[in-house]
């Protein structure tokens, strides 16, 4: 039954009249500011109703004054119209999922102080409704395509969680408040760190089949294994997923499989189907609606690992040969679904800079583009009617929700979550640029003049050389970029060989080349700016974060054309990250064992340059990120501190590699801020911002 706009009443939601505020005239559009970043709301995740009505999706909020984010649930009508609320100001709520009769969306929502649960919300009315109560985190749902069911996907609980469990149901309010001294970690694995988790023990992700009817909770995979991405055969009796289940030893390979379980199985997963038998990654399956195929993404040469191409590839559902579709296309690849009559697959495809929805015949053939243009789309939702929901970023508007239905092929956006803010500021496009590298390369990038741009006038200009390195910049919208151009700087952002998005070639150049090839054509975007008469030669500034740190130790130590850097997440000597980062197979892969090769090792260390290193440089970084650990800013400041450099090193404690704090983002934006207009642009004021009101 096709709903209309009477969605907000059936959820509860009351509209209350309101008298029409008085026309203010319209004011003068203002430069962005560090505190824009926190009226800035995140739009994400949509998902489109069965009926292609209406389109759920996800709201992230920045609250500094509490300094915490907070994560809502929207919809919006497909037809156009206003975008209501779902779930409530207070409590963060993520990962809505429509049931496929229409009836219900689940979620996963943390209330009340307590683990992430599955949530439901009945679209005839009423409130969310509990559906999970386990001792440990939900990490992922997906419901069955007969509604009955959901496969959930948990980590084997801890021995605390299981204690918290039984004394919540032993009695609720007689817990020990006393704090207890944490147990020591007993570490057998071979991976045994990572970022946001910490140290690794044998408790594996696993999947569960919940029964909506029963509440029962069936486990259904099982071993020393992680089983992830879970997807239902069109029928609802078979899932499959990805795993990684190499013998002897999962953490020593990057054979990620796809596995087929019976979803009413009971001896935990005793008997599998195997789809996949390529020795790389093989991730995110999909099935055809009519069950014999299954689409997923695929590495073909394992040692490449992160520099190798993500392609689209099809297998029988049962197992046997499988066919690559995209090679010839050369592009990374990810979220694969069959089209609604199974004669095509859509994918997300990074290409040159931007991210597009592309579509490959289900049999192989030419890749075309479905909804394409300078922007990155991050997310889609397919409905069965081929109609498409899909999350787009673009260089002036940070991510909505745009519709594309099948009968027109017409792009509309239906949200309008920032434009009101929006209409405040004053932005800059950027342009993208080609200009050519010291060997002949040809290098993309974009290029953010200054907010005060005048044709001729040079002004002070920053590179920042992006993270991965295998990631590229985008036509998406950057508060940092707009921040720096509203603050009179022109912004650079290259994506130099190592890049995604220009084919593996193009990615697999800086392989065991680290600060070689990159470095020469991130130089040779200053250079081209400077022909251009934007950058001021005698003012320039870099820095970057994660690899862009890595990136500006290697540029400072090399040139000195620079006034003033920030290396954010950096490393320096590399020897001393194996075993205290969460690398270990990739360096092994890419490096080989320290031990065995140190000479490389050392090549690729910034540390032993530093004594090339005049430029006043700020290190910065996290205190429990095992990404890339602070250790790496703490060995550079040291040595430049022991040289008598100018220096300084700002440690930011409980953030991981991707911070999260408000608090933290605010001044980590401030000092750059200040640090620049104080050796870039010669600025009398100190290199450090004053204290926070």
């Amino acid at each position: 039954m096709k709903l209309g706009p009477s969605l907000t009443a059936v959820f509860h939601l009351a509209i209350f009249p309101f008298a029409a505020p008085a026309q203010k005239p319209p004011t003068e559009p203002r430069p962005v500011t560090v505190g824009d970043l926190f009226q800035i709301r995140e739009v994400s995740d949509p998902q489109l109703s069965p009926d292609a009505q209406f389109v759920a999706y996800t709201v992230k909020t920045l609250l500094l004054k509490e300094d915490k984010s907070e994560e809502r649930i929207w919809s919006v009508p497909t037809a156009g119209g206003d975008a209501v609320p779902m779930t409530a100001e207070g409590v963060s709520s993520s990962h809505p999922r429509w049931s496929p009769d229409g009836k219900f969306l689940a979620f996963l929502s943390a209330r009340n102080e307590g683990k992430t649960q599955i949530w439901i919300l009945n679209r005839s009315g009423g409130e969310a409704q509990h559906l999970t109560d386990t001792p440990q985190d939900v990490d992922d749902f997906a419901w069955s395509p007969d509604s009955t069911r959901l496969v959930v996907v948990l980590r084997d609980p801890s021995e605390e969680e299981l204690a918290a469990a039984k004394t919540k149901d032993k009695d609720p309010d007689d817990k020990d408040k006393k704090p207890k001294t944490k147990k020591p970690w007993v570490i057998d694995r071979l991976q045994f760190k990572v970022d946001e988790v910490g140290y690794l023990d044998r408790r594996r992700t696993h999947l569960y089949v919940l029964d909506l009817a029963t509440k029962a909770l069936t486990q259904i995979t099982s071993g020393d294994y992680d089983d992830a991405q879970p997807a239902w055969s069109p029928d609802s009796r078979l899932i499959a997923f990805a795993s990684n289940r190499s013998k002897p030893d999962p953490d020593r390979t990057y054979n990620t499989d796809i596995w087929v379980v019976a979803a009413n199985n009971t001896d935990k997963g005793a008997q599998l189907t195997q789809v996949t038998t390529n020795p790389g990654d093989d991730s995110a399956p999909a099935w055809s609606p009519d069950g014999k195929l299954i689409a997923y993404t695929t590495q073909l040469d394992p040692h490449l690992f992160q520099y190798a191409t993500h392609h689209v590839a099809v297998s029988p559902a049962s197992g046997g040969s499988a066919r690559v579709h995209t090679q010839s296309f050369d592009r990374n690849a990810s979220a694969p679904r069959f089209s609604p009559d199974g004669n095509s697959i859509y994918f997300i495809a990074d290409d040159g800079g931007t991210q597009i929805l592309a579509r490959v015949p289900a049999a192989g053939g030419e890749v075309t583009r479905a909804i394409a243009g300078r922007f990155i789309l991050y997310a889609y939702s397919l409905a069965k009617n081929g109609d498409i929901a899909a999350q787009i970023d673009m260089a002036d508007r940070p991510s909505e929700v745009y519709f594309q239905p099948a009968a027109s092929n017409k792009l509309t956006r239906l949200t309008k979550t920032n434009d009101a803010f929006l209409a405040q500021l004053k932005l800059v496009q950027p342009e993208y640029v080609q200009f050519k590298s010291k060997d002949g390369t040809a290098v993309h990038g974009y290029l953010y003049k200054s907010l005060d741009h005048t044709p001729g006038k040079k002004v002070p200009t920053i590179l920042r050389p992006h993270g991965g390195p295998v990631w590229a910049y985008y036509a998406e919208f950057t508060h940092l970029a707009q921040l720096l151009a509203a603050n009179g700087y022109a912004v650079l952002f290259p994506n130099p060989r190592g890049s995604s998005g220009y084919g593996e070639s193009y990615a697999k150049a800086i392989w065991a080349d680290w600060g070689n090839k990159d470095y020469q054509d991130d130089m040779a975007m200053v250079d081209y700016a400077i022909a251009q008469g934007i950058a001021d030669p005698d003012k320039l500034g870099v820095g970057g974060w994660s690899y862009g740190g890595i990136s500006t130790d290697f540029i400072i130590a090399q040139t000195t054309r620079f006034k003033a850097a920030i290396s954010g997440a950096g490393e320096a000597l590399n020897t001393s990250f194996y075993g205290h980062d969460q690398y270990q197979r990739d360096y092994e892969t890419e490096l080989g064992r320290p031990w065995e090769d140190h000479a490389l090792w050392d090549k690729l260390s910034p540390f032993y340059k530093v004594a090339n290193i005049t430029t006043p440089t700020l290190f910065m970084g996290g205190d429990i990120d095992w990404n890339v650990p602070i250790l790496g800013g703490e060995q550079m400041y040291q040595a430049m501190k022991s040289l008598g450099r100018e220096t300084r090193l700002v440690v930011y404690p409980g953030e991981y590699h991707e911070f999260k704090a408000p608090s933290h983002l605010k001044d980590r934006l401030e000092r750059y801020l200040a640090w620049y207009a104080h050796y870039v642009k010669g600025d009398p004021a100190p290199p450090t911002p004053p204290p926070s009101k």
